[in-house]
């Protein structure tokens, strides 16, 4: 898959934008601060429905407007697909395909990509959260239904965490509160899912992680992913629960990464994984009532990453983390290039060359050279290595201001004016179901 063409209207600092693009790398050049990123940012957006920048939506809608489009023609062999995202001020999302509406959390079953940006170095280096939403965010790309599941989990931890406070400051004990089995089902119910879901992603994304880490360094430093489950008594945000799942007192430090592995090394059986959950959830109701929040689950989860059995966090230099986010991106794009009947993601590199030294650049570059589409942003375009740059945009001040392609793609019937003509945002007659999840 490829993005023929791309058109902004009212995002970021583009009153309006159109680019055309094709197969291969394209690099868009320019001083920081031009445009660069917020281009290849609203790529990402359709593929995951959120901005590897920001968490709200307001950022993205330029100053002065009450929303932001952006269209985008998606492009596998003879196919086009027209995708059009709606970002209002007020009030909800919406989106269509092909003009007709959907419902937003569909389009990352159409749009996929992998970004890898500087603020990529917190996979690492960064808090969980940061973790948690990298493996969300390609789950969903490739079953784009557990945005519903992830949804509904986060309302239900809502809803429990409002009773938990409720009785806090009531005072009622733990026995009186009944009405907080029926949210712990639901909870334990979803929860479970995602837990599952994202075990699963992390033993796929073991070799390919190493694979990848390989050819960026040349070195075998043994990149490895574990989950820290919470549910096994994981305590990833640094405040003790005082449980244990397996004898019922405090986790100790040496036994935290490796809670929900056995002797072996293995991950615990999934079929588990809800019985472990409701009995965390019982062990810990007196500290929960007595915190006013809910203590275990997937919001609480984490991942290990170890470089030569050292966790990479504290451990690994500069350049070592830098090349490991940037493995766990590219083995991301891997696994999404097995998946989908759409052909490869489209892969995005934005500034990332300049932190490199010559010979990762080039050892990058063939890594990358092989995906249909990628596309790079750079200050410098000496720091692009040269197999990267057989095409050029020039950015500036929120402006294409020139474009270097010496084969450009005729446009067919179906990349024509007409099809993608931007529309003003209240010309989109969507329904409230297109709201973001």
């Amino acid at each position: 898959m490829h993005v023929a063409r791309l058109s902004l209207t009212d995002y970021r600092n583009y009153a309006r934008a159109e680019l055309e693009l094709g197969p291969g790398a394209t690099v868009l050049v320019g001083r920081n601060g031009q445009g660069k990123t917020n281009l290849v940012e609203s790529i990402g957006y359709l593929a995951t429905l959120g901005s590897h920048r920001v968490s709200s939506d307001q950022a993205l809608i330029r100053a002065g407007a009450d929303a932001a489009i952006i269209r985008a023609q998606l492009a596998h062999g003879d196919r086009r697909l027209l995708v059009e995202l709606q970002l209002n001020r007020q009030g909800a999302n919406r989106a269509q395909l092909n003009r007709s509406a959907v419902k937003t959390r569909e389009l990352p079953r159409y749009a996929h990509s992998v970004l890898f940006a500087p603020e990529d170095l917190a996979i690492v280096r960064g808090e969980p959260g940061v973790r948690r939403r990298m493996l969300d965010e390609l789950l969903v790309q490739r079953s784009p239904r557990l945005a519903g599941v992830m949804a509904d989990y986060d309302r239900v931890l809502k809803q429990r965490n409002s009773l938990l406070k409720s009785a806090r400051a009531r005072g009622l004990a733990a026995d009186k509160l009944t009405t907080l089995d029926i949210w712990d089902e639901r909870l334990v119910e979803l929860g479970t899912e995602l837990i599952d879901q994202r075990v699963a992603l992390i033993a796929e994304l073991a070799e390919p992680v190493a694979a990848a880490y390989r050819s960026i360094v040349d070195a075998d430093h043994r990149p490895e992913l574990r989950a820290v489950l919470s549910v096994d008594g994981a305590d990833v945000d640094g405040e003790s629960t005082g449980f244990d799942a397996t004898t019922g007192g405090r986790v100790a430090p040496e036994r935290t990464d490796d809670a929900y592995r056995d002797p072996s090394g293995a991950a615990q059986p999934a079929v588990n994984t809800a019985e472990r959950f409701a009995g965390a959830l019982r062990a810990l109701r007196a500290k929960e009532l007595e915190r006013g929040v809910t203590l275990v689950g997937p919001h609480r989860d984490d991942v290990l990453l170890l470089l030569n059995g050292l966790p990479a966090k504290g451990y690994a230099s500069h350049g070592e983390s830098w090349s490991f986010a940037l493995a766990i991106r590219l083995a991301s794009a891997e696994l999404l290039r097995r998946d989908s009947a759409t052909g490869d993601p489209v892969l995005v590199l934005d500034d990332v060359f300049a932190e490199l030294d010559r010979l990762r650049r080039e050892r990058l570059a063939e890594a990358i050279v092989g995906f249909e589409q990628v596309l790079v942003t750079a200050a410098v375009l000496e720091d692009v290595p040269a197999p990267l740059t057989a095409r050029i945009v020039h950015i500036e001040a929120g402006r294409i201001v020139d474009v270097d392609d010496p084969s450009p793609a005729p446009a067919t019937e179906t990349e024509t004016e007409t099809e993608i003509e931007t529309e003003t945002p209240t010309d989109i007659p969507i329904d409230e179901e297109g709201a973001r999840p």
